[in-house]
């Protein structure tokens, strides 16, 4: 099986470098439905025999295998499989069990290495000396090499599938096992989880626990599913943005568990998730049959390719958000093995990273597929938001492709562009801050996550649909929401702003007719206001100013006295004095279990002055285009010991009664 694996990954040389022929024939399996355990260990094979391909074939050069034996081209991708496998035992034969089924093509190149064990050994340590390297392993390039570092020690993330259980039920499931709850997993031998800080369903677990993990209940039964983390922060930035009965579009999910952890988010919503690229309708019912064990209930397969879908489907027509998982060079995956594996990608990536890289013609390729995929995304007019997410480390795959798409987005359709949004995850470091300041979210490859690359595009909202607070307390009072709450008047400045706006702007669809209607509430309101305020008595002094003032509106005191009344307010219209207090909303005296909204006032402060002994030195500094106020106490409080500060108001001798202080300083 590791053989064929490496048949398809291998690299291909130029005739003229080519050392060893290989045939184009696969080898005949045994078993076509492997188990995954069998399947994961012939990858892995695979793999290490695709790093060290250069150096194995230099081995069998170099010891004389080829061309000396005659072995037919189709068994080379086994020999060289075969050989990696050997020089890992040191060169020892391998025990055979006693139920095993023996091979003929296995059994024949195993014998023809046993048969040059020690040419083979010589010719390896050969290789070693020539590149200074104390093992097989330090000729690797040093990309390569720390990215298998990682790779040794980057935790299992695993979901919690919450249509089958709570997380509480799994943490004391995982406790009655032995395993211990923690912060971090980080260099810990022990039996240990830690939940995520960016998704709350997601558990962290130790490398080494994974042959135990993966024989108990929880993951038998589909209640714990593992997955690479940067799936999981795809799928929860799709929910931070979806309604209660928002659709959702997933395109290259790759592993079914994305679309299972999509539906696993919205169980409780009568959202509907559509999964598309499932181009094989004979894999419906296996499809199905899984969805129904993980119990996913809302999730519908497509079959026709995300780029052949028109905008317009009949079907997509409630898709608010479109979740895209592009196909990319993955440099940023520390494990690709075991991503290949859960994310069903193509083994190409094998190829890619085994030399520590992508190639610049293939990068170029499959950021022109990323940005065509994009751009199409875009082109929904019902969608209003669209989430891309990669596993590359490439600014080629992830930021321009997202620039670049916003740059040429199609602007001719009656729809809101699109606009880049901050990340609606939380910035649990300093580093991820940093690195999300330019609002794309991304994680660079390291000891505890692969790489990651997150963009969230949302469309800018549309000013005719901007409404006001008044508009928006106006329908909440005709519908009898706002029983008990009153609603203040409009200023003067607003009257004359709304009366040159209807004077400008005829009426001409529905919806000014509903203003209308707004605006005969507000004057209903406001008249009752008017009435009620005329029925409280006015005292003489309020009356005298009234009187002066013309037609200045009334205000009352409050029922609180200003805690510091230092500094004496200052409007532009000349009335009667008011209690100052920072950041005041004067309001009428409220009844009992009645809400009265605050309604802001301007105020203006006077230019700073020192205090004088006298009103003619204080009235000498003051401009005459300016007013000024003297303090008056509340009434409950005219008894208190506590004296109020006076300032002569124009044309006005100060009270002989009432006790002087310099006014206080600013």
């Amino acid at each position: 099986m590791a053989a064929n694996v490496f048949q398809g990954i291998r690299i291909e040389k130029s005739p003229e470098k080519v050392l060893i022929k290989y045939g184009t024939a696969p080898l005949l399996s045994l078993s076509e439905a492997e188990d995954e355990s069998s399947r994961r260990l012939s990858y892995e094979l695979a793999f290490s025999a695709l790093k060290y391909q250069d150096i194995l074939e230099t081995i069998l050069i170099d010891s004389y295998i080829f061309p000396s034996t005659t072995i037919p081209d189709h068994l080379s991708s086994l020999v060289i499989v075969m050989l990696y496998d050997f020089q890992d035992r040191k060169f020892q034969t391998r025990d055979l069990s006693d139920n095993e089924e023996s091979i003929s093509e296995v059994q024949e190149v195993e014998n023809l290495l046993n048969s040059f064990k020690t040419k083979l050994a010589a010719a390896l340590a050969r290789c070693r000396i020539k590149h200074d390297a104390l093992s097989i392993y330090h000729i690797l390039p040093e990309t390569v090499r720390k990215q298998e570092l990682r790779a040794s020690t980057l935790p299992l993330y695993a979901w919690i599938n919450t249509c089958k259980i709570s997380p509480e039920e799994v943490y004391n499931n995982l406790k009655k096992r032995g395993y211990s709850e923690v912060k971090s997993v980080l260099h810990i031998d022990d039996k240990v989880f830690a939940v995520d800080q960016h998704c709350y369903d997601v558990l962290i677990f130790p490398s080494h626990l994974k042959n135990d993990l993966i024989s108990i209940d929880l993951f038998k039964d589909y209640k714990l599913i593992f997955q690479d983390k940067s799936r999981s922060l795809a799928v929860h930035s799709v929910k931070a943005l979806l309604n209660m009965d928002d659709d959702i579009l997933m395109v290259n999910t790759g592993s079914w568990y994305t679309a299972a952890h999509m539906s696993t988010l919205t169980h409780d919503n009568t959202s509907k998730i559509f999964v598309c690229g499932v181009q094989s309708q004979a894999k419906d019912p296996d499809l199905k049959n899984l969805f129904k064990k993980m119990g996913c209930k809302n999730i519908e397969i497509l079959h026709e390719a995300f780029i052949n879908i028109e905008s317009k489907d009949h079907r997509l027509q409630k898709v608010k958000v479109i979740l895209l998982l592009p196909r990319c060079s993955g440099l940023g995956v520390s494990n690709p093995v075991e991503f290949i594996l859960n994310e069903h990608e193509g083994t190409d990536l094998l190829k890619d990273l085994s030399q520590g890289g992508t190639s610049e013609d293939k990068l170029h390729v499959l950021a022109q597929q990323q940005y065509e995929q994009l751009i199409h995304a875009m082109k929904f007019t019902k969608a209003q938001a669209v989430v891309y997410c990669t596993c590359s480390v490439y600014p080629e795959e992830n930021e321009a492709v997202v620039k670049k798409a916003l740059d040429f987005q199609d602007l001719g359709n009656k729809v809101q562009p699109y606009r880049l949004s901050p990340p609606v995850l939380p910035l649990c470091s300093s580093k991820e801050i940093h690195l999300a300041t330019d609002k794309f979210l991304r994680m660079e490859p390291s000891e505890i996550t692969n790489g990651c690359f997150l963009s969230v595009l949302t469309r800018e909202r549309d000013p005719s649909e901007t409404v006001s607070v008044k508009d928006v307390l106006a329908r909440a009072a005709a519908k009898g929401l706002l029983d008990g709450i009153e609603l203040g008047k409009s200023s003067k400045r607003e009257k004359k702003k709304k009366s040159k706006i209807s004077l400008a702007k005829a009426p001409v669809t529905d919806n000014n007719g509903i203003q209308m209607k707004i605006a005969e509430f507000l004057n209903r309101e406001a008249k009752a206001a008017a009435n009620q305020a005329e029925t409280v008595p006015k005292s003489p002094l309020s009356q005298k100013k009234t009187a002066q003032a013309g037609a200045s509106p009334q205000f009352r005191k409050l029922n609180k006295p200003s805690p510091n009344p230092l500094v004496p307010a200052l409007t532009k219209n000349t009335g009667p004095s008011r209690p100052y207090e920072r950041q005041t909303n004067f309001v009428r005296p409220r009844p009992e279990n009645r809400m009265v909204p605050l309604k802001p006032v301007e105020i203006i402060l006077p230019p700073v002055v020192m205090p004088f002994s006298s009103s003619e030195g204080l009235r000498s500094h003051v401009p005459a285009s300016q007013f000024y106020y003297r303090w008056v106490a509340p009434r409950p409080l005219l008894s208190s010991s506590l004296p109020t500060p006076s300032l002569s108001r124009k044309g006005e001798k100060p009270k002989e009664n009432l006790p002087r202080r310099p006014r206080p300083l600013l």
